[in-house]
């Protein structure tokens, strides 16, 4: 599985996370991607963090593992001929780049589809080519906002919060990924390229609207919007002694066991709690007493309790607990390695197994420009060439 797209080049025109998250994947799967930047740098390699060089924070260094890195300024004339020979020796191009910016440069899917018929090309975008908000620009954040997902925890709080991680970023970087294999395999069988669009709005309303489109799914509506145990203002971690716990509990035999484990036997003969009809007629009953602090014992003594009956139950992690987690450690998901830049530094691998076997982390995140070189070699570039392509500075190169 992790060599099943060997030999599919891509040439990958994203920057920040979104894309980097799709083509990252790609290359898990065994993709030679071809990474272009910009002479400033990707924006990712300062706004992700510090670093001990300051020109590779750790976000940047995680997503852009496996990758060959050509540093090229694509509003030079120069670099036409560069990107043309690109586009020809690739067999995929993905941008996430503004649609008009990119038909700016002679990079956008009709001018390249149109001299390249066979070419798979993929469009991230904030809200698609089509309708009021298209071409608008967008970040995560926004994209959290007019998605729905702040306005879940208005809900349930009284007012908007997001996720404190790049959620839409990543998931619709997952969901790209999947896209463009599939397009991959079409190709496969129909000798065909394809325009892959991926609006981010789209996708992220998709997913808020599937869950928590919940009695308005019906006309006419059974009840109002939103599935009523996420939005529970109780539907959070549990206090404990010394920290805080996370569990859920569904099932008839699991509220049970919970009642007696935590000495609310009482409630056991409560008709509001007794079944899993009566439970989401009293949502928020239930959820209050679900809810309702542990602090009698600690996490750990709480985690050996509810998991002696079944329960479903783990410390509530922070991320520097988390990075101490016993689990991730035994399996392995960190490890470190040697940049050639900013020294030791954390190698998270993949979490796909296939046969018994991890994706390969393959090579590190490269410096601006390590790749130039060699890809203008491969392009068909002579010596002379590429020296005159360096001082004009239609492409940039690493030096040590």
């Amino acid at each position: 599985m992790f060599e099943a797209l060997k030999g599919i080049k891509i040439l990958d025109l994203t920057s920040v996370v979104v894309g980097p998250v799709a083509t990252w994947r790609l290359s898990q799967y065994g993709a030679e991607v071809i990474k272009i930047e910009h002479p400033t740098g990707d924006l990712m390699r300062g706004l992700g963090g510090k670093s001990p060089s300051g020109q590779h924070s750790g976000t940047y260094l995680h997503l852009n593992r496996g990758k060959r890195n050509l540093c090229l300024d694509l509003k030079s004339p120069q670099a036409n001929s560069i990107t043309e020979k690109l586009i020809d020796w690739c067999d995929v191009v993905i941008a996430n780049m503004r649609p008009d910016a990119l038909e700016r440069l002679g990079l956008g899917p009709k001018a390249i589809q149109s001299k390249h018929p066979e070419k798979i090309y993929c469009l991230i975008s904030g809200y698609g080519t089509e309708g009021p908000y298209a071409g608008l620009p967008t970040y995560d954040s926004v994209l959290q906002g007019v998605s729905g997902i702040a306005g879940l925890s208005q809900l349930r709080d009284g007012k908007p919060a997001y996720v404190p991680m790049l959620i839409c970023d990543h998931v619709v970087g997952e969901i790209t990924s999947a896209a463009i294999m599939a397009a991959i395999i079409d190709r496969f069988k129909t000798g065909k390229g394809a325009f892959v669009e991926v609006p981010m709005f789209e996708t992220m309303a998709t997913f808020v609207l599937q869950e928590h489109l919940a009695q308005k799914s019906f006309e006419p509506p059974v009840g109002p919007v939103g599935d009523l145990r996420l939005l529970s203002p109780h539907n959070q971690p549990v206090k404990t002694k010394d920290g805080y716990i996370s569990f859920t509990i569904n099932t008839d035999p699991q509220v049970q066991a919970f009642l007696k484990a935590t000495d609310r036997s009482e409630l056991l003969k409560d008709p509001r709690f007794q079944s899993i009809a009566s439970r989401a007629e009293f949502v928020s009953e239930w959820f209050e007493v679900r809810g309702a602090a542990l602090m009698s014992r600690t996490t750990e003594e709480w985690l050996i309790t509810l998991r002696a009956v079944d329960i479903p139950a783990m410390p509530c992690h922070t991320i520097d607990t988390l990075i101490k987690d016993p689990h991730l450690n035994q399996v392995n998901l960190m490890s470190s390695e040697n940049h050639p830049v900013e020294g030791k530094t954390v190698v998270i691998r993949s979490s796909i197994k296939n046969n018994g076997e991890y994706a390969p982390v393959n090579s590190f995140a490269q410096p601006k420009g390590h790749d130039t070189l060699p890809i203008l070699k491969e392009l068909g570039y002579s010596e002379k060439e590429i020296a005159e392509i360096i001082e004009t500075k239609a492409a940039y190169t690493y030096e040590v």
